[in-house]
């Protein structure tokens, strides 16, 4: 069910959000993005007479209260965004938080401390969940970021309820994934980057029924270099994944999908803005130094391969985009995805942040607010968040 098949008029709407976002020093939010995320799911409590019961995590509390993790400068951030007060609760359950609740009206807003100063919210505890559920008549989970966790608060929930729907941040995440995975438009090309191959093992055996071809950069592209035989030099490599390796290409070979590596390197022998880069001829990279971007020769090989898609998927940079002399390549493919006539589903959050950082992320299709759980669809995993939804 979606959001809009409830009648909401006069309830209390229990919204999982995900309002796990960054503070500085001051306890002031720097990166509003998932509050915003979540606006057209509470305005439209709001405007059909529902009263919005919001819960969230903030961070990584131990289990118990932590000052430096209250929900309070999101209560604050989301009450100038929404234009009207949010009453902020002191705890997320008891006594106290139930006559708050109580005390609402039609359109009033509430947000319950965080879910996970309670040892039941990760441990999907069943007397926690129901005490959750007290609080709404109806549940909405809008809460993509956390849908690949069985938590109180997005699965144990659904089982007080009679009533479970998708909010519109998570409708348009599940119509952007199973667009990918059942009906992409061909040519469909995968951009993987980022650290390990580790992280990406399933995702790339799931869409290899499904791409053109893979573009992989980053850390990750180093493992497969060398289990191709070339010198990678002092770079990032996963010795116990060299085999998987060569599993993977040999399968790509034999299904016709191309995989693209890189074919020249920026390389550096330590990772410092100040420290002298070289560009290399070719695949070999020299000892003593790392591999840290993609060279100019791929950077073209790569855009060139972007051109003809009608379908692009990206997770991960494909270098270390934050340091100044790396940037290049990250950049290069964010400006030739924000040129593209195609679907740009950008998931992850290092990509994420790149796209945001180029100036471009208005320019993709869609930038995935889930990254454990982006990568997860990817690999054709069911979330427990979904499943756990009243079927329409």
């Amino acid at each position: 069910m979606f959001v809009e098949d409830l009648d909401v008029a006069g309830k209390r709407v229990l919204v999982r959000v995900d309002f796990n976002v960054p503070l500085d020093g001051n306890r002031n939010v720097t990166d509003d993005t998932r509050i915003r995320a979540a606006l057209p799911t509470i305005k439209y409590i709001r405007e059909r007479g529902g009263i919005a019961v919001l819960m969230s995590h903030l961070g990584r509390p131990k289990g118990a209260p932590d000052d430096k993790y209250r929900m309070d400068p999101v209560a604050a951030r989301l009450s100038e965004l929404l234009g009207t007060p949010v009453v902020k609760a002191d705890d997320c359950v008891g006594p106290q938080v139930s006559k708050a609740v109580e005390a609402m009206g039609p359109g009033d807003v509430v947000l319950l401390e965080n879910t996970r100063f309670h040892p039941g919210e990760k441990k999907n505890d069943e007397e926690f969940a129901a005490a959750l559920a007290s609080l709404g008549e109806v549940f909405v989970n809008d809460a993509f970021g956390t849908a690949h966790r069985a938590h109180a608060s997005t699965v144990g929930v659904t089982k007080h309820m009679t009533q479970s729907a998708a909010g519109y941040l998570l409708e348009k995440e599940i119509r952007y994934f199973e667009r990918i995975l059942e009906g992409a438009d061909k040519p469909f090309v995968a951009v993987l980057g980022g650290a390990k191959v580790s992280d990406k093992i399933s995702a790339i055996f799931n869409l290899m029924e499904r791409v053109r071809s893979f573009l992989i950069g980053g850390g990750m592209a180093y493992t497969f270099l060398h289990a191709q035989g070339f010198s990678i030099g002092g770079s990032l490599l996963e010795e116990d994944k060299v085999q998987i390796a060569k599993e993977i290409l040999a399968k790509a070979e034999s299904q016709s999908v191309a995989v693209h590596l890189p074919v020249d390197h920026v390389i550096a022998q330590e990772l410092d803005a100040k420290a002298e880069v070289r560009v290399t001829d070719g695949k070999e990279i020299p000892d003593g130094w790392k591999g840290l971007d993609i060279g100019p020769k791929t950077v073209d090989n790569f855009t060139r391969e972007l051109e003809s898609a009608k379908t692009v998927v990206w997770n991960g940079p494909v270098g270390v985009f934050e340091v100044g002399p790396f940037a290049k390549g990250t950049e290069a493919i964010a400006a030739s995805l924000s040129e593209r006539d195609a679907t740009t589903v950008i998931c992850g959050g290092d990509t994420v942040a790149a796209v945001v950082h180029f100036g471009v992320a208005d320019k993709m299709s869609h930038v995935s607010t889930g990254g454990g759980a982006s990568l997860e669809m990817l690999e054709g995993k069911e979330l427990p968040g979904l499943a756990a939804l009243t079927d329409k």
